[in-house]
């Protein structure tokens, strides 16, 4: 996983190296830790103050208040009182991200009961359709039969996106008449796919905002009527979050949750200057798993989720 390096807020804060040269840019920590002689690590006392910042920097990068206060007191727990380097702050707080995340840190699980059906839902331009284009692409690389339902049947630009990633893939996009009940088409996917002999079937859902109670009802009869065809289905509802969204990500996860029982995340748009924070606040507060992150706008720029990565293009530390 190659995530960027240079714009997040914590990665820009905690970009001051230890010389003085640095110390002279912007950044918190090249303002709090004072300046020095050239090549000169400068060291300052763990206190109070130091923490007060290192809290700021987190919620700024959208972590939320909470999880920034855990991952500051964690890191600083046995250590109040020690001096310490950039660098080595860095390191601590990566460690601190990396354990939180680590648990989540899930591929997508793949059963023996086929056809294993996939709902992928999510607000209106958060990237469900291009996820699910990378998806089927990825599977059927791994010699999976797979299918695609155009759920989104009120948008015909939507289908015709569907379809667009479908043929990139080489995976038919099972589609309907436009203003079609999208439950019903999902229905009859489950039995073209069932006949087909497919492994997976993705169904895509029209993008809907989750203070619009008539689309959230509709997205919970999808899932009614999935379950008339197949009581275990759906298999895998996976919820798909735009990362420059902030912690407005937080409340999308907790309605979603509950109208269509999410079993998973997908996090897009980290190949840009998003801050990514959220996503620790993400794993912090609910633990669902994280499947996979969109890193670029390519077929093959769906990237296995990495704790470690992740929390060092987070903290901006290199590894040597």
């Amino acid at each position: 996983m190659s995530l960027p390096r240079s714009p997040a807020p914590v990665a820009e804060a905690l970009s001051a190296t230890d010389t003085d040269e640095a110390a002279t840019k912007p950044g918190l920590l090249g303002r709090l830790l004072g300046r020095s002689a050239a090549k000169t690590v400068v060291r300052r006392t763990l206190d109070d103050d130091m923490l007060e910042q290192l809290e700021e920097l987190l919620i700024t990068a959208d972590m939320g208040v909470d999880t920034a206060l855990r991952v500051v007191a964690n890191m600083a727990e046995g250590r109040l009182g020690r001096k310490l380097s950039v660098q080595e702050i860095k390191e601590l707080m990566s460690a601190e991200i990396a354990r939180i995340m680590d648990p989540v840190a899930k591929p997508l699980p793949l059963y023996p009961r086929t056809p294993q059906v996939v709902l992928v839902v999510g607000v209106n331009g958060s990237g469900k359709t291009t996820t699910i284009g990378k998806l089927a692409s990825q599977f059927r690389g791994a010699g999976k039969k797979v299918v695609i339902a155009a759920g989104d049947t009120f948008r015909a630009a939507a289908v015709e996106q569907l379809q667009v990633w479908g043929d990139r893939a080489g995976v038919p996009v099972l589609t309907a008449p436009e203003g079609s009940d999208p439950a019903s088409l999902a229905f009859d996917a489950m039995t073209q796919a069932q006949a087909d002999g497919a492994d997976l079937l993705l169904i895509d859902t029209a993008g809907r905002l989750q203070n619009r109670s008539d689309l959230m009802e509709e997205l919970a009869k999808i899932v009614r009527v999935i379950r008339k065809k197949d009581e275990t289905a759906p298999h895998n509802t996976l919820l798909v979050l735009d990362a420059t969204t902030g912690q407005n990500a937080l409340n999308q996860v907790k309605v979603f949750r509950d109208i269509s029982d999410v079993s998973g995340l997908v996090m897009t748009k980290l190949d840009g200057t998003a801050k990514g924070g959220v996503l620790v606040a993400l794993a912090d507060k609910f633990g669902l798993p994280i499947h996979a992150i969109g890193v670029g706008e390519q077929i093959d720029d769906l990237d296995a989720f990495d704790p470690q990565d992740f929390a060092d293009a987070l903290m901006g530390l290199e590894r040597s």
